[in-house]
């Protein structure tokens, strides 16, 4: 089978496309023919080395896969040859197969698009257990979202709109901002402005969650935005930049700083990650949420593909097909 390897970390010029043994599934093991890998932020930093986790070597991108199974182990029940399934791991997916267990894929319905299956596995699935499990999210309650036009920004305003929250999206430019109105925000901030005298004028009496997978300097302004007893959600650092945040800061808010690492919810609970995903997969069949655009990629355009997640001001989802 074709894939895409590198042997060390560093830049995606080490990869290459290769020719590699096609895999065969264990006893409880499911083989399954890629049909898109989404892509994003986070696997840019692997293929340099620079995440907080570093994969053995060598190393596959790509964790956000959707397929179809093509062959079963001995053991493995409940997963047919033929099923369509989407799973979401550390690497794996720039390839033409990839073998997994069988209580980690989840079943994609007919009526999605296997392409949309794989762009929802992250940055929905952060969202919504950031939104629900993390913040416990009430309906009627203030939500700011920073880098609201980005995966998870973009799916965090669809997901807390629907919720019944007032959703304020801060965004850097005014196309960001209008998408971020067109998926349920009902105020826009420019986050390039004074993020902390925009939010004053706008909510004196502080928002209750925060969802930030942006850091930076943004990070410190979200949190003195807070209401009393309100939730800032730690998600990623796309800035950049990891934030200090004064440790009085919680205190004077009687705020809470709350990590959201979707990948302790996959590996402590993961029947409950599976319902939830599938949960949202039924939310986008029947349009109660919108996909993002995507950018496509074959698989011999892996190393642009790598390198577009970087760009900040890309429009929609890095894809690749192989």
């Amino acid at each position: 089978m074709r894939c895409f390897v590198g042997d060390e970390f560093g830049s995606v010029d080490l990869y290459q496309l290769t020719d590699l043994p096609t895999p065969r599934p264990g006893s409880d093991e499911v083989r399954i023919r890629i049909a898109a890998t989404a892509l994003g932020f986070v696997d840019g930093l692997l293929v340099e080395g620079r995440y907080q986790l570093r994969p053995a070597l060598p190393y596959v991108p790509g964790g956000e896969i959707a397929g179809v199974v093509d062959a079963v182990g001995s053991d493995v029940a409940g997963v047919s040859v033929g099923d369509r399934v989407a799973v979401w791991r550390l690497g794996g997916g720039l390839a033409e197969y990839i073998v997994v267990k069988a209580n980690e894929v989840s079943i994609v319905p007919d009526e999605l698009d296997l392409e949309i299956a794989a762009v929802m596995l992250l940055d929905f699935q952060t969202a919504h257990y950031a939104l629900v499990a993390r913040a416990n999210l009430k309906k009627g309650e203030t939500v700011l979202v920073l880098g609201a036009a980005s995966g998870v920004g973009a799916a965090a305003v669809q997901l807390a709109a629907g919720s019944g929250a007032n959703v304020i999206a801060a965004a850097s430019t005014e196309a960001k901002r209008s998408l971020a109105r067109r998926l349920g925000a009902t105020t826009t901030v420019d986050s390039r402005g004074d993020l902390r005298s925009q939010m004053r004028d706008l909510v004196p009496s502080g928002v209750d969650v925060v969802v930030d997978p942006v850091g930076g300097t943004s990070s410190e302004a979200a949190f003195r935005s807070l209401a009393k007893y309100g939730r800032h959600l730690v998600i990623g650092f796309a800035s950049g930049r990891i934030p200090s945040i004064p440790a009085n800061l919680p205190l004077l808010k009687s705020g809470s700083l709350v990590g959201v690492d979707v990948r302790h919810f996959y590996t402590s609970d993961l029947d409950q990650a599976r319902f939830a995903l599938e949960a949202l997969f039924g939310m986008m069949v029947t349009g109660i949420l919108n996909p993002p655009s995507i950018q496509r990629f074959a698989l011999h355009q892996s190393q642009l593909a790598i390198a577009r997640t970087s760009d900040r001001d890309k429009a929609g989802k890095v894809v690749v097909v192989p």
